[in-house]
């Protein structure tokens, strides 16, 4: 089995095989997912459709529809796989677009599938096109077809697989093609978090990792998590660690303030990265409007980068704005960064 594929039973929740490659997927973070439906938080449409979908396909005895996840990062894609697993008591293998780079090996994946089985796959709308064409007799009929030989010669066979659930994660909807697209028959999208759920969230993860956090301290947290679960289980292991060292073990409201700004991370949640961002585009581009690959030059980034991990929260708290002729900041922005607005720019 490659590296980059992990193999997950529901009968034994720990139980993980291969390397572990992403910070999604490390025991530390798997022991804070919760692991059912009703353990989960936010989302809540996603959820009621997930909850329906699975009673209906456990009365009959078949296999959840094939399910594609999107949104920005973090938001719980990869932890909705494994609770659909849960839930209908399958096993999960778990990979990613990048991961498969040939026909070969998704065929691998594929053939050791059992029925019921469930396939995560991570960044779906980076899977080439030779493999991205394999998935769809796979997913509608699911079957495979070879083709041996060549001209004249050339001969068709068609294997046929054990009936499975493909759960597919990507950050980038617009760069699936209509056919993988069309062949998922739930179709969700998840949002940022609300500051309640981020709270709730916020104070389960601190119990589970027993730190004495009040609710003072959660919401603090939760204001500059950025709406992402993920960000508020990692800053709530840095607000620990500084706690347990600068602060004798107390954590206060002003104990999450220090750590987070040790980390870079501001009232608003924004980062060492979109402060660069935004004031890129207000004194290099003077507040925009400018196209994405302008800005990933100046600031030496991967535009993939800003797109998928900077823009979507700037969006949301409307610090920035896409136009059809690029990126602008808004005056939240300057007021947010303390830069005087030059009302030219916005006449």
């Amino acid at each position: 089995m490659s590296d980059d594929i992990i193999s997950y039973s529901s009968d034994r929740p720990n139980s993980l095989s291969g390397e572990l490659c992403s910070e999604d997927l490390e025991p530390e973070i798997l022991s804070l997912r919760p692991t059912q439906l009703a353990d989960y938080v936010g989302q809540p449409d996603v959820v009621e459709t997930l909850k329906i979908a699975i009673e209906a396909a456990s009365q009959r005895g078949e296999s959840i529809d094939h399910v594609l996840l999107h949104g920005p990062p973090g938001l719980g894609k990869t932890t909705l796989a494994h609770i659909i697993a849960h839930e209908m008591g399958s096993k999960l293998t778990i990979t990613s677009g990048p991961a498969l780079e040939k026909g070969g090996d998704l065929i691998g994946i594929l053939t050791h599938l059992e029925a019921g089985d469930i396939l995560f796959i991570d960044e779906i709308h980076r899977l080439p096109k030779p493999v991205e064409e394999l998935l769809y007799p796979a997913m509608e009929d699911f079957a495979i077809d070879f083709v041996f030989d060549k001209g004249v010669h050339a001969r068709s066979h068609r294997f046929r697989l054990k009936r499975f659930t493909l759960v597919g994660a990507t950050t980038r909807v617009g760069l699936l093609s209509a056919p993988l697209r069309d062949r998922f028959g739930i179709f969700r999208s998840l949002d940022f978090y609300a500051l309640n759920e981020l709270v709730r969230i916020t104070r389960r993860s601190a119990a589970l990792l027993k730190i004495d956090l009040g609710e003072e301290g959660a919401l603090e947290l939760a204001k500059r998590s950025r709406g992402t679960p993920r960000i508020v289980n990692r800053l709530l292991k840095r607000v620990r660690d500084y706690g347990q060292v600068r602060a004798r073990g107390r954590i206060t409201p002003q104990t999450v303030g220090a750590a987070l700004e040790l980390e870079g991370v501001d009232d608003k949640g924004l980062t060492d990265l979109d402060r660069r961002y935004l004031k890129t585009v207000i004194h290099f581009y003077r507040g925009g409007p400018v196209g994405i690959e302008a800005i990933a030059a100046t600031l030496q980034e991967e535009s993939d980068t800003l797109v998928d991990i900077v823009e979507p929260y700037l969006l949301k708290i409307g610090f920035i704005t896409r136009t059809s002729s690029g990126r602008r900041a808004s005056e939240d922005a300057y007021r947010h960064l303390g830069i005087r607005i030059q009302q030219k720019i916005f006449s």
